[in-house]
């Protein structure tokens, strides 16, 4: 795993539903091929909106419902597969073994909404969304590798 001074760092407020639309296109623009995305939140704090958005920007014109029942969903992108999980009713980590995070990261990218259900499974190089809603005002903490600091740069801060 990468040393922490070799990671970045930045909160971003979320003002709007363009906003993490923002986000979600700075995102899908950077993924590649073995990226995961972390995103974490309680309910109702904005992951599969996010989620939405980065499917959206990829190309995705179909509906992308919340995996929150069949665990996975996976979409073929002009740019590159991608499975989008929620782990939400994991209760064994054994479990993710048996949702192919490591195939769909071979060959395309992964969602992973409550990914700390499944920390031991992650890539160390992920990218970690943490969303929060306080007071009506939403937020993301971006954290990730280096390569993820110059897309994240120019994510606005309002909208």
């Amino acid at each position: 795993m990468p040393e922490d001074s070799q990671r970045f760092e930045r909160t971003i407020a979320l003002a709007s539903l363009t906003a993490t639309q923002d986000l979600g296109a700075r995102i899908a623009a950077a993924l590649n091929v073995g990226d995961a995305v972390a995103l974490q939140g309680d309910l109702g704090a904005g992951k599969t909106t996010l989620a939405r958005a980065i499917l959206r920007s990829l190309g995705v014109s179909e509906n992308v419902p919340s995996p929150t029942f069949t665990l996975v969903q996976h979409y073929e992108t002009p740019k590159l597969n991608v499975r989008h999980y929620d782990l939400y009713r994991i209760e064994n980590p054994a479990e993710i073994a048996e949702l192919g995070l490591d195939e769909a990261l071979d060959d395309g990218a992964a969602l992973i909404e409550w990914p700390e259900r499944a920390l031991a499974f992650l890539p160390a190089d992920r990218l970690h969304v943490a969303l929060s809603l306080k007071n009506g005002t939403r937020t993301a903490k971006i954290s990730g590798p280096p390569r993820w600091a110059e897309p994240m740069a120019e994510v606005t801060h309002a909208g």
